[in-house]
């Protein structure tokens, strides 16, 4: 058949294309597959122990028992699908128990509702007893307030010795971290003089390594150069230790409408990555720092409010694609009480009620506003107390339940359309939207929502799932048929 163009002419651009879709993949290098934790949770620098992600797992624990002491009351408090109809009075919940571990199925046919309350609540239980805590922040700025030099070089230096000792004996959580001060005139020489004592000390208790997914938060951003101060530090200090190349690790606050678009009408955040030169691992998002900087009052700051939707559309769009994972913010209402035993006094059945209603609104506003970061594709948030943990967990698990089947069959159709195209000699250029639909199923398992064995319905075997690689998954179907 005859062509028109030359061999010239084809050389030429396609060397141009080739240069140009490079530079696109190393901007743009996809989802990465790694684990993102589900929350952070933070606690002031002053605080923290070595210890401290098993204690706030206990006391996380103790009050879903104390408040939900089974998965109809959890059902009801979050009003889960189906909670409606689901027994009331304890016989009838202890009955129904029975015989959803004699014949889970049968349930699940009459009372779908029923089915998922108990997994989720079942699965809940189990996390907050073998891994409570994803992700913690040892926090030098809002969680632990404006103290003396003195003060705070010794937190400084008695927080890194916790991080050792909590390294040492394997009870740190999976992720961890502290958050510096900002990057401020007023600030910048305190903010820098704590992660200088914090990493000096750390790496002389330690022996010279980091825990595992180590990483240093640097809240209220405004601009590039903040973060190139950052890596400019990473580097020095790296070349003064043990520690390789890069090995230093950042996240970004985005708490600013500076955060958001510069002087010059521009999305800042992709300049402000560039500047993190391949460290910058996260944004997370301050809900109330940025609705207090667009000058939205106390009465109406939240994390529904149609600014922080905005912002959150904007980290969306400009960090698609870039491998940064995104985090939103907290729910700022306590589920506490408002009664408090004292010793030798208990609670009247009053005050018991009073406490369990305060404690059950306080966990639908967080379940509601945790279900709207997940339906805005914001699957990381922060927790602040223990007591929001059961929540947390609560609304990530049914949000995973739920979307289960349609996400199996989406999945297991993508993936037979990829092979195919692989077995007969076509290019198949989508893996990054393959990689997104497995994420779904490695983000449930990495939290404990859904098991392997439930994320074999998406036609995928346990080998192929452990990869945790939608091209490794297509390139070992290619070999099996060769």
């Amino acid at each position: 058949m005859k062509t028109s163009l030359s061999r010239q002419t084809l050389d030429s651009v396609f060397s141009a294309l080739r240069s140009a879709n490079g530079l696109f993949l190393k901007t743009y290098p996809g989802e990465t597959d790694a684990r993102q934790p589900v929350h952070t949770v933070y606690g002031g620098a002053h605080i923290f122990k070595a210890d401290s992600a098993g204690k706030l797992g206990a006391s996380a624990l103790q009050t879903l028992r104390e408040y939900a002491p089974n998965f109809v009351e959890l059902a009801r408090a979050l009003e889960l699908p189906g909670h409606d109809k689901l027994p009331t009075s304890p016989k009838q919940v202890r009955l129904f128990e029975q015989r959803l571990k004699k014949d889970p199925e049968a349930v699940r046919r009459r009372n779908e509702g029923a089915s998922l309350a108990n997994a989720v609540y079942l699965r809940v239980v189990e996390k907050l007893k073998r891994e409570p805590i994803e992700d913690f922040r040892i926090d030098f700025e809002d969680g632990y307030g404006y103290r003396s030099d003195g003060e705070e070089d010794g937190h400084a230096a008695s927080a890194a010795g916790e991080v050792a000792r909590g390294f040492n004996n394997g009870t740190l959580p999976p992720f961890i971290g502290i958050r510096l001060k900002p990057f401020s005139e007023e600030l910048k020489q305190r903010a820098v003089r704590t992660l200088d004592i914090f990493l000096t000390t750390l790496l002389e208790k330690t022996g010279g390594r980091l825990p595992e997914n180590f990483v240093v938060t640097l809240p209220k951003v405004v601009f590039p150069g903040q973060i190139a101060a950052l890596v400019e530090l990473f580097s020095n200090f790296e070349s003064k230790t043990a520690l390789h190349a890069g090995a230093l690790k950042l996240e970004i606050m985005v708490e600013t409408s500076q955060s958001i678009f510069n002087s010059q009408g521009e999305v800042t955040l992709p300049s402000f990555v560039a500047a993190a030169d391949g460290r910058c691992i996260a944004a997370h998002f301050g809900v109330y720092d940025y609705t207090a900087s667009i000058n939205i009052i106390a009465e109406f700051q939240s994390m529904t409010h149609p600014a922080c939707d905005f912002a959150r559309t904007a980290m969306k769009v400009s960090l698609a694609g870039t491998g940064v994972w995104l985090s939103d913010g907290a729910t700022n209402v306590m589920p506490v009480g408002p009664h408090r035993q004292e010793k030798g006094r208990p609670l009247t059945a009053r005050q018991r009620k009073e406490n369990r209603d305060v404690v059950h609104r306080a966990w639908k506003l967080g379940f509601d506003q945790i279900n709207h970061s997940l339906y805005n594709g914001f699957y990381q948030g922060w927790d602040l107390h223990p007591a929001q943990i059961p929540v947390r967990y609560a609304a990530v698990y049914a949000f995973f339940l739920r979307g289960l089947e349609a996400a199996s069959i989406r999945l297991k159709t993508f993936i037979d359309k990829a092979a195919r195209a692989t077995l007969i000699g076509d290019v198949f250029d989508d893996a990054a939207t393959g990689q997104g639909l497995l994420n779904f199923f490695l983000r449930g398992i990495s939290c404990g929502a859904i098991t392997e064995r439930e994320a074999q319905a998406s036609g995928l075997t346990l080998e192929e799932i452990r990869t945790r690689s939608f091209m490794k998954i297509l390139n070992g179907r290619k070999e099996t048929h060769k």
